[in-house]
């Protein structure tokens, strides 16, 4: 079977040739609300990822329909509905359109079908990936919370392995212009376990992972250890539901760009910017003063060349 790189090589060859209104809650976070609360099966978590990815076409599904493009049983998907608290699968599909249809009204005038080459419709992919960002932070709430607790956590340790680490150097960068004593973490196994250990006893109090596709088994089993050791978890992810998720104290959900071979990350670096401005606004003093400091070391040292 073909990764998901191969396929997308094949299916995503570049050699053939406005502003978003205001609007509710995006699609991925109404439906978070409705599908984090209970604790799933396996099985179940296909079906609720299912409708996440492809809300505007399963919300009109038959029950038989969506258990065959799950590849669940009906009554697979009716005991996922009540799972989620509704009495069948008609009442969940009803709050399923309702979410469906907001979500088509939102974009008044935009094209029935997609026109332009595989560069241009990945940057498309992206667009909207950002849109719905800027619909979850109407609500900025978690950020400046998860913000201020990464603040607080000193040392405060950024994970990312494999494709993460890119997203993890990134936030550790620039965390360490405005926090004393940030630890980063890009290698797996027993060298993850000691970092993460060390920077409990050293007093950390939170970790900020980075899980993107194709998701690491090392990542999971890292953060089991981090909450095995007593540090709580900040996720940046694409996925709402999961065994990353489910370990996480705080999840934070962010599509990435799929449509060519590997995967774009707008969205993700948009979150991470995001939780460094609530960190820097949690202490301003403490903030300023290290941007001085660095500043004055920069023009000392001559660090960067006089545009």
């Amino acid at each position: 079977m073909p990764s998901p790189q191969q396929a997308r090589a094949q299916a995503s060859a570049i050699t053939s040739g406005k502003t978003a209104p205001e609007v509710g809650a995006a699609p991925t976070s109404q439906l978070r609300e409705l599908f984090d609360g209970p604790r799933l099966s396996p099985g179940q978590r296909r079906i609720a990822q299912y409708l996440i990815e492809h809300i505007t076409e399963a919300a009109f599904l038959s029950i038989t329909d969506l258990a065959e493009r799950v590849g669940v049983s009906q009554p697979s998907v009716t005991r996922f509905a009540a799972a989620v608290g509704f009495s069948g699968y008609p009442a969940l599909r009803e709050k399923l359109q309702a979410i469906a249809l907001s979500t088509l009204s939102s974009t008044p005038g935009a094209p029935a079908e997609d026109h332009g080459n595989e560069l241009q419709l990945a940057v498309d992919a992206e667009i909207e990936n950002l849109e719905n960002l800027r619909r979850d932070f109407a609500d900025p709430d978690q950020v400046i919370a998860i913000g201020r607790a990464l603040s607080q956590s000193t040392p405060l340790t950024v994970l990312g392995l494999r494709i993460s680490v890119s997203l993890a150097e990134y936030f550790a960068y620039a965390a360490r212009r405005i926090h004393p004593d940030v630890r980063l973490v890009t290698r797996g196994g027993s060298v993850a376990y000691d970092a993460l250990l060390q920077s409990r006893e050293a007093g950390g109090t939170w970790l900020l992972a980075f899980g993107m596709p194709r998701h690491a088994q090392e990542t999971l089993t890292a953060v089991r250890v981090a909450r095995s050791a007593g540090l709580r978890v900040a996720l940046i992810t694409d996925l709402a539901l999961g065994p990353l998720a489910d370990e996480a104290d705080a999840t934070f959900t962010v599509g990435t760009g799929a449509r060519l071979v590997f995967d774009s990350y707008a969205a993700p670096v948009m979150m991470s910017a995001a939780l460094l401005q609530a960190m820097s606004d949690a202490d301003p003093e403490r903030t300023q003063a290290r941007l001085e400091e660095y500043e004055q070391i920069a023009e000392q040292h001559q660090f960067f060349l006089k545009d």
